[in-house]
């Protein structure tokens, strides 16, 4: 079995490249699981309902155009809230072993643009992205 440290996370929100400024991240993809018991079965039988996507960003924060707050803020601020964001394990190329995971109107659902405010501390920017629909692609 292969195993994979993550070292080089790609991210891209609203076609911008924050890949640089990420932290951690975490991806969750699930779905409702749906009862669908009935008379002669001895154990609960499910059926998948509706996904649930969740998208959940650290950043070293960046007020500069372009960066970090500029992107996140225009999504927030917009009218839907929602954009699309691209995941990749690495920045290579997409690929078997590097599959991208494209959320379209991934909504916005919470974004702290100080996160850290200690002194001496680096300033974070914490972002929650929720629905949208999943894409994954290996070529």
């Amino acid at each position: 079995m292969a195993r994979f440290v993550i070292t080089d996370a790609s991210i891209t929100v609203n076609s911008v490249d924050l890949s640089d400024h990420m932290v951690s991240i975490t991806l969750n993809y699930d779905a409702d699981p749906i009862v669908v018991d009935r008379m002669g079965v001895t154990s609960h039988v499910f059926e998948k309902g509706l996904y649930n996507i969740t998208l959940d960003v650290t950043f070293q924060q960046d007020f500069a155009a372009s960066e970090v707050d500029a992107t996140l803020s225009a999504i927030m601020d917009s009218a839907t809230g929602t954009t699309t964001v691209v995941v990749k394990p690495t920045s290579s190329a997409v690929g078997a072993t590097n599959p991208s995971f494209s959320i379209a109107d991934a909504f916005l659902a919470s974004y702290a643009p100080v996160a850290a405010g200690a002194p001496g501390e680096l300033a974070l920017a914490v972002a929650s992205f929720q629905g949208g629909t999943l894409t994954r692609a290996t070529s």
